[in-house]
């Protein structure tokens, strides 16, 4: 069996996948504030740590706008699975209707 080259796939590789480094930052926030629950949260770009206001904001503001983004998302690829579904199904049916139509027109019946 051929093997479909990764340019010839039209699924990107999870890397690659924007919203799921969108989830996964999500749980790593999540996460980290969890684990510094009462305590400074320090970061790489200025010597004063996010106090408690600054971590309620990304836990109050943050994290929600992450959670309704993927939400968004999920819809998105719910209203794309329904399309691809129903488009599969309409051809599905003009390849019955058209073996039907061969089947009639040749005076053969169809098994069942």
């Amino acid at each position: 069996m051929a093997m479909l080259s990764a340019a010839a796939s039209p699924f990107c590789r999870p890397e690659e996948d924007p919203f799921l480094l969108l989830e996964s930052c999500g749980k790593a926030i999540e996460s980290i504030l969890r684990g510094h629950a009462g305590r400074p949260l320090r970061r790489t770009w200025i010597d004063r740590p996010y106090g408690e206001e600054e971590i309620s904001r990304l836990e109050e503001e943050v994290l929600p706008a992450i959670q309704l983004c993927l939400a968004r998302v999920d819809e998105i690829d719910g209203a794309l699975e329904a399309e691809a579904q129903l488009s599969y199904r309409q051809v599905v049916a003009a390849e019955a209707l058209l073996r039907l139509g061969g089947l009639q027109s040749s005076g053969a019946m169809p098994a069942v």
